[in-house]
């Protein structure tokens, strides 16, 4: 009992210097999701936004649907694929996944 007793004690003293210590885990903690989640996200989606207004008539895309087809029109907001003979949609460019050739490669 008296072992229990002083393990007790010690362990309800408090530590010195333990706040300094929690802030650099905290901010440790930070670092780690900036660097492995937050900064690739946003690198990640400006390459999306650079893709979409570089999107111009005859490239290949598709769509976030799935659907494969050829920019026949590019308006500031949507874009005009043709997927197929006489066959046109009207899809927003936020709605553009990749290329064809990118999309294999994700």
């Amino acid at each position: 009992m008296n072992t229990l007793n002083m393990f007790l004690l010690q362990a309800a003293q408090p530590q010195q210097g333990g706040g300094w210590s929690g802030l650099l885990m905290i901010a440790l903690i930070f670092v780690v999701f900036w660097l492995f989640f937050i900064r690739p996200q946003n690198k990640k989606q400006k390459e999306e936004q650079r893709f979409r207004e570089a999107l111009q008539k005859g490239d290949d895309v598709v769509t976030i649907g799935g659907i494969h087809g050829k920019v026949v029109e590019v308006k500031p907001t949507t874009v005009m694929i043709s997927i197929d003979n006489n066959v046109k949609i009207e899809v927003e460019k936020s709605a553009i996944s990749a290329m064809p050739g990118q999309a294999a490669q994700k």
